[in-house]
């Protein structure tokens, strides 16, 4: 098996928790802001499950703590920035996920309408291209490797150091994050589900950084921390919740898994087992609106995989932990699948996804639902 991790895991405990710890008391301290600038998300569309109006803003401490602490690690210790990872990398990053905040508090405080939401992911999507963050080779299931990084175009030359535009590796990274931001912005429906399968999915990818097949410790180092902080928001925002992510919150999830996975490698197949259910149910959602139902794909409604759990009997908190156990029993698979078992394992996690959905949907009509 070539999953065998060769480095001390308890040296990582440090920053998985200190992550922990940071955002827990930005949270407490955002919170309050939020309270008093009625920052709040209010209970009055048919989709909404809490009973009262709930803090925003918290999407702003996930942000803030991943960012001291990566801080720390690149400017006090030798973790960071020093072989894989390269600094523009880092900057790309917490660049990228600057953007999301100050999109996310303009749509938290004035409800943005969808098209100038769009600006903000897009913003970090390009943070990330231009900090040389692409896609530059995916495994190729029958054997071999895609590359992505034979079209190069020289943009200019900084400091001596040339930046290219990768053609079909940024086009690719481009579209990959852009994807998972949407993806965990429609999964945020549910008290802590958004937070808990971003630490899921964090923490597997942490595992799979250190394998012997990866062999990247500074990209664990950033997946335990971005776990970490998800983790320690997730103690005030799991059901009944303190606080909400808000937009910036739900779509940081989503670009820094998004990142993550292609720091690791390209390890899209193993993000793809991740957050695959989430990823055909928001795929279903929007081609329902556009083709079924002729929307508008940016107008939430009731009719997700999350809230069709809770219209057949489901508790708030059974929901979110059934969802947490399908991303963490398909993300585990992906630390020990060769490329052509990850294949196997994605049609088999489809195959899952459209029988709940059709089982879902029958039952709910049966019991007077539409």
């Amino acid at each position: 098996m070539s999953t065998i991790w060769q480095y001390n895991l308890v040296s990582f405990l440090p920053p998985f928790f200190i992550g922990a710890l940071f955002c827990l008391i930005l949270t407490i301290l955002v919170r309050k802001l939020a309270l008093r600038f009625k920052i709040l998300d209010y209970p009055i569309l048919p989709r909404k499950v809490q009973k009262k109006p709930i803090p925003l803003l918290g999407g702003l401490a996930v942000y803030m703590a991943f960012a001291l602490v990566v801080l720390y690690y690149l400017f006090f210790t030798d973790s960071l920035a020093i072989g894989t990872i390269k600094l523009k990398n880092v900057i790309g990053i917490l660049v990228g996920g600057l953007f999301l905040m100050i999109g996310g508090i303009l749509d938290d405080k004035y409800n943005l309408k969808p098209w100038k939401q769009f600006i903000w992911p897009l913003f970090a999507a390009l943070a990330i291209v231009a900090a040389g963050i692409g896609i530059k080779y995916a495994t190729n299931p029958l054997g071999g490797l895609f590359y992505f990084d034979q079209v190069k175009i020289k943009i200019f030359t900084l400091a001596g150091i040339p930046y290219y535009f990768t053609l079909f590796a940024d086009l690719f990274a481009f579209f990959w994050i852009l994807g998972m931001i949407y993806t965990t912005k429609y999964l945020d429906g549910l008290d802590g589900l958004v937070s808990g399968i971003t630490a899921i999915g964090a923490i597997i990818l942490f595992f799979l950084s250190l394998s012997r097949a990866v062999h990247q410790p500074e990209t664990a180092l950033l997946s335990i921390i971005c776990a970490g902080v998800f983790a320690g928001f997730l103690i005030l925002n799991f059901h009944p919740a303190k606080i909400f992510l808000g937009e910036g919150g739900s779509t940081f999830a989503g670009f820094m898994l998004a990142v993550l996975a292609i720091l690791a490698g390209g390890k899209i197949a193993t993000t793809l087992l991740i957050m695959g259910i989430p990823i055909l149910d928001a795929l279903w959602v929007i081609c329902r609106r556009i083709f079924l139902e002729h929307r508008s794909p940016f107008k939430g409604d009731a009719k997700h995989l999350h809230f069709r759990l809770l219209g057949i009997g489901f508790t708030h908190r059974q929901a979110v932990l059934f969802l947490y156990f399908l991303s963490f029993s398909f993300g585990a698979l992906g630390l020990f699948l060769q490329s052509k078992e990850k294949l196997l394992a994605i049609i088999i996690m489809i195959i899952v996804m459209v029988s709940l959905a059709l089982t879902l949907v029958l039952r709910y009509r049966r019991e007077g639902g539409s």
